[in-house]
């Protein structure tokens, strides 16, 4: 499978010159890839089930208020129906944004499978460690710097853009819809 990437990840390893410095510098370029890679998969992903969590959070608002106004009431027994329908529906869009956030993490995973190819045993390169260090852990440490860089500069790229301005617009209309609890 890795045959045609290969060549081509390998370069990464080979951009500075600097053996230390060319461990570092590719590992996080994987890295910045992978979660490129995954953030367009969240965005293809909330594209596809945006109307299901359009629904989920309307049923989630609609109930919440009817509970609410049955505990105004007094309707204990409709307060309890109406706040296990609005519970139910807060738990379904909970484990449907959990599953959003998982979309973005699988090229990590294909990543690491691709450096344990070249690095488990001999370790990756890199300034404090010329022996080599764990591929896993250089990799997390990338991983986690690459996306804060990332996401920071997102909101700047054109498709990224469209993408981050929708989902602070989706956020900003959930939050309004749930109001003050």
């Amino acid at each position: 499978m890795w045959a045609y990437f290969d060549p081509y990840l390998l370069f990464l390893y080979d951009l500075t010159g600097f053996g230390s410095l060319d461990g570092f510098v590719g590992t996080f370029l994987i890295a910045f890839l992978a979660n490129v890679v995954g953030e367009f998969t969240i965005s293809i992903v909330f594209r596809l089930n945006r109307k299901h969590l359009d629904g989920l959070n309307d049923r989630l608002a609609k109930y919440g208020n009817l509970s609410e106004e049955a505990l105004r009431r007094g309707d204990k027994p409709g307060y309890r129906a109406l706040n296990r329908q609005a519970n139910d529906a807060y738990g379904q869009l909970f484990f449907n944004r959990f599953g959003l956030s998982a979309a973005s993490l699988w090229p990590a995973f294909f990543a690491l499978d691709w450096m344990q190819l070249h690095f488990s045993e001999a370790g990756v390169v890199i300034p404090l460690f010329p022996s080599g260090a764990n591929y896993v852990a250089v990799f997390l440490f990338c991983y986690i710097a690459a996306r804060i860089v990332f996401g920071r500069m997102k909101r700047h790229l054109p498709y990224f853009k469209g993408q981050y301005a929708m989902l602070l617009e989706y956020e900003n209309r959930e939050s309004a819809a749930a109001g003050p609890r």
